[in-house]
């Protein structure tokens, strides 16, 4: 039975076999014993999304008192549901997103990952601990942002809009003009998504333009 460890754009875990191409962590173990989920959906503010490999590393999935690893499908459905790029094995693409985390909240230098991670908890909660999304302007969305478009998933991508599934994303179909839409991804990462960070994408967002 597959373990409930792979991660939706809105931030849901669920259990399927799909594996995906990004690993993460919500900072600290979620899981039971019997390697099930609980009520709890995160350890602390520390939302990571991290390579597969890093230094030969290789364990058990979700081992007592250790962090409950997860699964997306590319680093695009990461961000959607609040991860950002690990410091740690990701630490060139961290730098990066933290340079221009910093640029678009006006501040100098490279931003720190608590802060962004105090940040990114408000913008991806409700107090009642459900997804957080808001509605904005299709025209205005950056490649890589997720919206909720006609009630399932979508990729922004040029000029298309890519419908995702835990195995990939589906036919490209053309991104309407002037449409408002209920975003996804967090605004913060929006933006730092409008300043020019590429997030890695699954194999199978080809669009032709």
């Amino acid at each position: 039975m597959p373990l409930q460890n792979r991660v939706t754009p809105d931030g849901s875990i669920v259990a399927i076999a799909a594996r995906g191409t990004v690993m993460g962590n919500r900072g600290g173990a979620i899981h039971q014993p019997d390697r099930t989920l609980g009520k709890r959906r995160w350890a602390s503010r520390q939302w990571i999304c991290c390579r597969l490999e890093f230094n030969g590393r290789r364990r058990a999935l979700m081992q007592p008192g250790r962090y409950t690893e997860l699964f997306f499908l590319d680093e695009a459905t990461a961000l959607a549901a609040g991860h950002r790029p690990c410091g740690e094995c990701r630490r060139q693409d961290f730098l990066w997103f933290a340079t221009l985390w910093a640029q678009t909240k006006g501040l100098a230098g490279r931003a720190m990952a608590e802060d962004m991670d105090a940040v990114l908890q408000e913008e991806r909660l409700t107090p009642e601990r459900a997804k957080r999304t808001y509605y904005a302007s299709l025209d205005t969305l950056p490649g890589g942002t997720f919206i909720r478009w006609q009630g399932a998933p979508h990729l922004v991508l040029a000029s298309w809009l890519l419908p995702w599934d835990f195995a990939g994303y589906g036919t490209p179909i053309e991104r309407p003009s002037a449409a408002t839409v209920e975003v996804l991804t967090p605004p913060s990462i929006v933006a730092v998504l409008s300043a020019g960070f590429c997030p890695s994408l699954h194999p199978t967002a080809h669009v032709v333009d």
